[in-house]
């Protein structure tokens, strides 16, 4: 009789019991900071969403927030002033032509006309990619991301404003030189400014004027500097978007590929996430009431 041998079974792992009342420590590795997600979601720019959360405006989960440290993955309910938020969508961005006349603001205390009052009702949530004066027309660029409104506003990425400028005054080259060294008006210091003569009209010039920083009326006071007066302002291009022939008030989607091949790594996708133990849909069932996709019946023929 042989010996029959057989290889061992391994031993049974046991874990070590959990102490009771010892809860897990919480990945915070998986989420990112609510103000980026807010402002990626287009309520509002990152340092404005900081100010609502300060303000008690924020809440997750039914809880307001007092610490704009805190993270969320998106499968919480997060609300601002009472209304739910939804996810970030993928980045869009639009083209308008603003007229003269309009505040870039979301509200004027003053209760003059803005932008939004103007805008398409098809239109989601958007926030604007800087600003234009009153009076200052021209390409204004919009998104349903605020991480990418604060991205091109950077002057550090160097996106350069294009303008077209009507002045009333005489144009000489020292003057533009001074603009090319950079000026400085009333303590604010202005980085160096492209401009030049595109064509005389009687006392008035138009100057085409190029700049990357883009702080306030920054092309009105720079040429009132050095004697030009301004009396008319379009802005023309940012960064790689251009106005062309968008009709004032006229609001245009950029196309998605246009925007990837332009601005690149800059684009994110849709960070929606299906909330946890959400069931897959159903797919829909065959319309048999009306006749469509009814099944087929064996027929069986009897001999006679």
């Amino acid at each position: 009789m042989t010996d029959r041998r057989e290889t061992p079974r391994p031993a049974r792992r046991t874990s070590k019991p959990k102490p009771q009342g010892e809860k897990p420590p919480k990945d915070w590795s998986d989420g990112e900071r609510i103000a980026k997600w807010l402002a990626r979601a287009g309520v509002a720019s990152r340092r404005a969403c900081e100010t609502m959360i300060e303000n008690g405006e924020i809440a997750v989960n039914g809880r307001k927030l007092t610490s704009p440290a805190f993270k969320v993955t998106g499968s919480e309910t997060i609300t601002v002033k009472g209304k739910r938020v939804s996810a970030p969508e993928a980045t869009r961005l639009w083209r308008y032509h603003k007229p003269s006349g309009l505040i870039t603001t979301t509200n004027d205390p003053a209760g003059r006309r803005t932008i939004f009052d103007e805008m398409p009702k098809h239109l989601p949530r958007v926030v604007t990619v800087g600003r234009l004066d009153l009076t200052t027309e021209g390409l204004l660029l919009l998104t349903n991301d605020g991480e990418l409104a604060r991205a091109l506003e950077l002057p550090s990425n160097e996106f350069p404003r294009i303008y077209r400028a009507r002045a009333h005054g005489k144009v000489t080259p020292e003057k533009l030189q001074a603009l090319a060294d950079g000026i400085e008006v009333d303590g604010v210091r202005y980085a160096p400014i492209k401009a030049e003569l595109e064509r005389e009209t009687g006392t008035n010039n138009w100057i085409r004027v190029e700049l990357s920083e883009g702080k306030k009326r920054e092309v009105r006071r720079a040429l009132e500097s050095v004697g030009l007066d301004v009396n008319r302002l379009i802005r023309v291009a940012y960064g790689p978007f251009t106005l062309d022939d968008l009709h004032p008030g006229a609001v245009e989607e950029v196309l998605a590929s246009e925007l990837k091949a332009k601005l690149g790594s800059m684009i994110k996708p849709s960070s929606a996430r299906p909330s946890r133990g959400a069931r897959k849909p159903k797919p829909p069932r065959p319309d048999v009431e009306t006749g469509l996709h009814k099944p087929k019946r064996n027929r069986t023929i009897r001999k006679k």
